[in-house]
């Protein structure tokens, strides 16, 4: 099986505030085309970054959604979701919220009330999965995935655990439902621990170092917050943690079809991105409370 080489290890760009709630490094499109990243199409990273109390939750007050889906992996801190289709929650430390956009949805995401309350440390990813042209229009769904529905695969000699988000690890399978095959997992590493990953060679594949730093393919050093993005030939990879680790693992197949992105709406063509802000203009994403 062939090694994939690194195409290249990104470090986080001068971060930007989402709202007033979520400051963020953004790597997708940042390092790439969305193109490239395909079916991976925006990633904006909040890095480990400390919120002081607050009686009015932080965030990002209503705003439209269409044609993909959000998927916000929690690390640090507590987020409350709401979505004109009736979706919602409270995602904690190593929960994991889905939203299906599809044919559109009003979305709103604040810091959790009492978490706001006394604040702390936060760190969170966001990150869009583009769905195919046939599940564009598609209902509106919503998945809250609890870290203890997660598959959690432990490594050998207690060297850590491959923690499942979606897709599959050694015929362990994700919680996450899927329009097109994405794996998604956090490796934990213990510091000096090793492990090594495969996926089809087609497939695009990168690393988030959410925690620590490890060497990838056994000579690339792989800082935190930093970015790794592989290259399309070879199917297999090792990391090895310097310290303890926590790496975000992303590997999807790529749809391979046109993209038209404007603001909140990823279409196919340009005419779809026009028709999405009609109907959005036209009420037709519901009604949610700001």
């Amino acid at each position: 099986m062939k090694t994939r080489s690194i195409e290249k290890v990104t470090k986080p760009g001068m971060p930007h505030f989402v709202g007033d709630g979520f400051r963020v490094h953004n790597f997708i499109p940042g390092t790439s085309t969305m193109q490239r990243m395909d079916p991976f199409i925006m990633m904006d990273y909040n890095s480990k970054y400390n919120f002081p109390p607050t009686d009015k939750p932080k965030g990002v007050g209503v705003h439209p959604h269409r044609g993909f889906e959000t998927v916000t992996i929690a690390y640090k801190g507590k987020v409350e979701h709401a979505d004109s289709s009736g979706g919602g929650g409270v995602i904690g430390e190593g929960d994991v919220q889905w939203m299906t956009a599809a044919s559109g949805v009003l979305h709103k995401e604040f810091h959790e009330t009492e978490w706001s309350k006394t604040g702390g440390e936060f760190q969170m990813v966001q990150l869009w999965v583009n769905l195919p042209a046939k599940d564009k229009m598609s209902p509106p769904k919503y998945q809250a995935i609890s870290n203890a529905e997660m598959k959690k695969v432990p490594l050998p000699n207690g060297d850590g655990e491959i923690e499942i988000i979606a897709g599959d690890y050694n015929g362990n399978k994700g919680p996450a439902s899927t329009f097109s095959p994405v794996n998604m997992f956090n490796v934990r590493l213990k510091k000096g621990a090793k492990t090594k990953l495969s996926f089809p060679s087609t497939y695009t594949t990168a690393l988030l170092m959410v925690e620590g730093d490890a060497k990838i393919n056994g000579e690339t050093e792989a800082p935190q917050d930093h970015f790794v993005m592989f290259g399309n030939d070879g199917e297999s990879f090792t990391m090895e943690a310097s310290t303890d680790t926590i790496i975000l693992v992303l590997s999807g197949e790529p749809l391979n079809e046109p993209i038209a992105a404007h603001g909140p709406f990823v279409m196919n063509t340009k005419e779809e991105l026009i028709e999405a802000f009609q109907d959005f203009n036209m009420g037709k994403f519901g009604y949610l409370e700001d």
